[in-house]
């Protein structure tokens, strides 16, 4: 028996809304199946990334994230990254929607992708068809809302926040956590995980560990979608730790709302919000950055 409940997404859409939305009440996390990702793509997304971080650190840095500017984008080594104040046991690429250089925006502008490993296409195919699968759970949330099931698409998720990570995480001690305990703080986060396991979810019950199944994705809402349903929905704490004696890849994919799509319940735009939250997660680049873009350090204490 699994232990969070698994919702095929190729039922029809009263059933998957029911089990979204017991899911969604209880711990906010659930597998899905019947997505239609093509497994050829995850093997190919998989089999580059373990090739990416297989090179030297000299070749990775070559796309640090320092050089990506406000697009925030590239890589980031051992460490580099912070949960609640506290450094993760990972190194790993930051992506999101493929724009313009030249967009303004922060966290907007062109991926950085490496020169010796072949990823561009693919991560960019992933990216397309992941924020589909995602539109098509938010069918489901909206649904069990007792929404029309375009309520997000039409709104929130018109044209969307898209990001992507890929995680390498090394073997580790069993008392050191690859990334701590926490929220994710978008709408909506679909996962594909390698087999290591190592992913834990605090339900109701205590915590639980939430290990790869065959042909499924991890789904989790975010801090978002608990403040716009007043609580009535979870985003709950996860933690992961590599215990497996070997290399654990995971890829995160987040569909968010649109940049500058108002949310009263955050009191502004997703933007300001976005921003607010990924300035603690790399304070010293993050502050780098804004000096750049604006002229003077970012207000991270927002």
């Amino acid at each position: 028996m699994a232990p969070l409940p698994v919702i095929d997404l190729s039922e029809p859409l009263p059933a998957v809304a029911r089990s979204i939305g017991a899911a969604c009440r209880d711990s906010g996390f659930f597998y899905v199946t019947g997505h239609g990702v093509p497994d050829t793509l995850l093997a190919a997304l998989d089999a580059l990334s373990r090739e990416f971080f297989a090179l030297p650190e000299a070749a990775k840095l070559e796309i640090a994230m320092e050089h990506g500017g406000s697009a925030w984008r590239g890589y980031f080594p051992v460490g580099a990254e912070l949960t609640s104040g506290r450094p993760d046991l990972k190194e790993g690429l930051y992506f999101g929607a493929e724009l313009d250089p030249a967009d303004p925006r922060p966290l907007h502008g062109a991926n950085l992708f490496p020169r010796q490993v072949p990823l561009r296409d693919v991560v960019l195919r992933y990216l397309d068809t992941m924020t589909g699968l995602g539109q098509n759970v938010l069918r489901g949330v909206a649904a069990s809302l007792d929404l029309e099931p375009g309520h997000f698409a039409a709104g929130y998720t018109a044209t969307p926040t898209v990001l992507f990570r890929i995680f390498h995480y090394p073997p580790a001690p069993a008392d050191e956590w690859g990334v701590g305990e926490h929220t994710d703080y978008g709408l909506l986060t679909l996962l594909a995980q390698d087999t290591s396991g190592g992913l834990e979810v605090r339900t109701p019950r205590g915590w639980v560990a939430a290990p790869p199944l065959p042909g499924t994705f991890v789904c989790n809402i975010g801090d978002v979608l608990e403040r716009v349903t007043g609580g009535t929905y979870r985003s709950t704490p996860h933690r992961v730790r590599n215990t497996s004696g070997r290399d654990r890849l995971s890829y995160p994919f987040f569909l968010d709302p649109g940049f500058e799509v108002e949310i009263s319940a955050l009191g502004g735009t997703y933007g300001d919000y976005l921003v607010s939250k990924v300035s603690r997660v790399f304070p010293a680049l993050w502050d780098t950055v804004s000096r750049g873009v604006t002229g003077r350090p970012s207000g991270r204490s927002r």
